[in-house]
């Protein structure tokens, strides 16, 4: 799965999710639970094997949410890094240009002194309060020659742009500071949602636990009915995409047969450019079938959700961002009936969950912590989880 919840408008949700078969879905994932599991909580105050199931799945998603977020604190936090060492190398640089034109200045003082012109209008210039105090005395610039004029004409500038590239080093480090806070407050939110989660895991009994995987697996079940029926509706659409394409080849002239055929029911973004960076995605996603999903992880090893998306599509030579709650505007919405090989497919009201779809309703993802990369039925979690489908290029 993903991770995480942000007060940031999510993308459009998809037309239509909602159904009256959700009804029938929920009825039926209720008398489920009832017949496997006691809704009540038992005589010795312990929660029900239905309740340990929501907080459990409430949990995981509640860690998949800070994981997005530990996610962006991340990148964030890369890139100021990268913005401060920036900073700071060009800060050193000036600070050389100002030393090297306080040695000039200080070797125009020492000429002065030699020459016996008492103290040095260099030197009073060197020992100013700021360089301003000096321009207000012009009798001083009067007798500055033309070179020495250049060379505290240099150094007033050296020492203004130093100290400007400082402030900006010093606040740039703040802000880096504070995103190391979010970064390390995100990854506490983490580990304690996936330790809670486990923790009610580990308190259920042998015969707890069987009639929990019941449950799972007549999900399952269900998930995998929703997506034959999808791929069936897709299977019907394609083919009366086809027949009408062909009617209208048939039905135009030799010269104009082309033109109709290749413009009426396919987009661009689903043509062959399309399937063919999509195929290039999906081989890179099935090649990390069986592969851990770990929170924050991008590979090779390991992944999570967002990272698994991002890495299949880079081998695609598409660049995504990092986060579901970026990835999600990284492309065209389309209908879930409309979905094809290679569209991103999001989860839940706070996109904290995406998989890549496969075709035939069902998709590859990273689920959650404890479970491997897999093939899966975009239902997985029920109808009114999926959020929306992206086309990414």
């Amino acid at each position: 799965m993903a991770s995480h919840r942000k007060s940031r408008t999510p993308g459009t949700r998809v037309a239509g999710i909602r159904t009256p078969a959700l009804a029938t879905a929920a009825l039926t994932s209720v008398a489920l639970l009832s017949q496997t599991a006691t809704a009540a909580p038992s005589d010795d105050g312990k929660p029900s094997l239905e309740e340990v199931e929501k907080k459990v799945g409430d949990l995981y998603r509640q860690a998949e949410s800070a994981t997005e977020k530990y996610n962006a604190a991340k990148e964030t936090t890369a890139k100021q890094r990268k913005q401060v060492d920036t900073l700071l190398d060009d800060v050193a640089k000036r600070t050389q240009k100002l030393n090297d034109a306080r040695e000039e200045l200080g070797s125009f003082a020492a000429a002065q002194y030699r020459t016996g012109a008492g103290l040095p209008d260099t030197a009073t210039f060197l020992l100013a309060d700021t360089p301003q105090d000096v321009f207000d005395q012009r009798q001083v610039m009067d007798r500055l020659t033309g070179r020495q004029k250049d060379a505290v004409d240099d150094y007033v500038t050296q020492q203004s742009e130093t100290m400007k590239k400082r402030q900006e080093a010093t606040q740039s480090l703040e802000t880096l500071t504070e995103s190391q806070g979010d970064l390390k407050t995100a990854k506490a939110t983490v580990q304690k949602k996936l330790g809670d989660a486990r923790a009610l895991m580990s308190k259920l009994t042998a015969e707890e636990k069987a009639r929990l995987a019941a449950i799972e697996k007549e999900k399952q079940e269900e998930a995998a009915r929703k997506a034959a029926e999808l791929a069936e509706q897709q299977a019907a659409r394609e083919k009366a995409q086809e027949e009408a394409a062909a009617q209208q080849d048939s039905g135009g002239s030799a010269g104009s047969g082309a033109t109709g055929s290749s413009g009426s029911t396919t987009s661009p973004s689903t043509g062959s450019g399309y399937a063919a960076k999509a195929e290039k995605a999906l081989a890179f996603a099935r090649a990390q079938i069986g592969k851990p999903y770990v929170w924050g992880a991008t590979g090779p090893g390991s992944y999570d959700c967002s990272g698994l998306t991002q890495a299949a599509w880079k081998a695609a030579g598409v660049s995504l961002p990092r986060t579901t709650y970026d990835q999600v505007n990284a492309g065209t919405t389309v209908p879930v009936s409309q979905a094809r090989p290679g569209d991103l497919v999001f989860f839940y009201d706070d996109v904290t969950h995406v998989g890549i779809y496969i075709g035939n309703g069902m998709m590859i993802h990273a689920p959650k912590p404890g479970t491997y990369v897999r093939e899966e039925s975009v239902y997985y979690d029920g109808e009114s989880a999926i959020h929306s489908v992206v086309r990414p290029a």
